[in-house]
């Protein structure tokens, strides 16, 4: 996965200077600030938990690239409908192209389709992608921790300078990203997949702490991973847990443990009602 991830941030480098070559920064920002307002993703993840209900972003995706071709009939607007009919606090939309077969389109057309906010789910790692994310009218966008770390170098681990280095400079980085989100009205979500990537995302303002359940060296799945950090969390953040919630026990064992947003796609994209399967897994 580590080498999977650093293939998809070369393409997002290349992405990002097509991006800029086509459009300067100075016409993102205008087609940002020109984007129908904003909604509130963090209010909609706390009307539902202040209800006492889960607060699950429902994700739309077309394929990943480890599974090939989820859902060959992929129609953003209707999968978006039905997420909102059956308990839905928020959207998570796949834009990336190259590895997910994902477009801004799907995104624009899923938002269009309900009132619930939309978090683009993309390798976020330019400001321009940032203002690219509000003028297509994305409410929240992503930041992964681990995107924004120098790989480890073959044979070994980093020395410790190196590492203190790599670390400082990548929240430096997810710093001014997020300080541009919040001045668009976008809510940020940062994405951590260990103990050491989760200290990295509690330096961010933001109150949403994604844990990915997925380790990224073996992709095995655990949800241990989300239960293990949970003391490590300051008061007043929401943790949100990702992948491998895949019973109505999982979701139990976590809400047992005051976990209650959950990001959950790829079981839902399986089925033929997405809606009725999240409502199956949450309700």
């Amino acid at each position: 996965m580590s080498d999977i991830l650093q293939k998809i941030l070369a393409v997002k480098r290349e992405e990002v200077a097509a991006l800029l070559a086509a459009k300067p920064l100075a016409v993102l920002r205008a087609e940002a600030r020109a984007a129908a307002p904003p909604r509130d993703f963090i209010g909609a993840i706390r009307a539902k938990i202040s209800l006492g209900k889960p607060a699950v972003i429902a994700e739309i995706k077309r394929a990943s690239p480890s599974q090939g071709v989820i859902r060959a009939d992929f129609r953003p607007a209707e999968i978006a409908r039905s997420y909102a009919a059956h308990g839905a606090a928020c959207l998570s939309v796949l834009t990336d192209r190259r590895f997910f077969q994902g477009a801004p389109q799907h995104l624009l057309e899923a938002r269009a389709a309900c009132d619930l906010p939309v978090l683009r789910k993309d390798f976020v790692i330019d400001p321009c992608q940032v203002l690219e994310a509000r003028a297509m009218g994305a409410d929240c966008i992503l930041l992964i921790v681990a995107a924004f770390l120098p790989p480890l170098p073959r044979g070994g681990a980093p020395s410790p300078l190196g590492e203190r280095a790599g670390e400082r400079g990548a929240v430096a980085a997810m710093r001014e990203l997020e300080t541009l989100a919040h001045e668009l009205g976008m809510a940020v979500l940062v994405e951590s997949h260990d103990a050491a990537e989760l200290d990295l995302a509690l330096q961010l303002e933001t109150p949403l702490i994604g844990i990915n359940n997925r380790d990224l060296r073996t992709f095995e799945v655990s949800l241990e991973t989300t239960l293990s950090q949970l003391g490590r969390i300051p008061a007043g953040r929401i943790v949100v847990s990702e992948s491998g919630i895949q019973a109505p026990a999982d979701v139990a064992l976590m809400r047992s443990r005051g976990v209650n947003a959950f990001l959950v796609g790829e079981a839902f994209m399986r089925a033929p009602e997405p809606g009725l399967a999240l409502q199956a897994l949450f309700g």
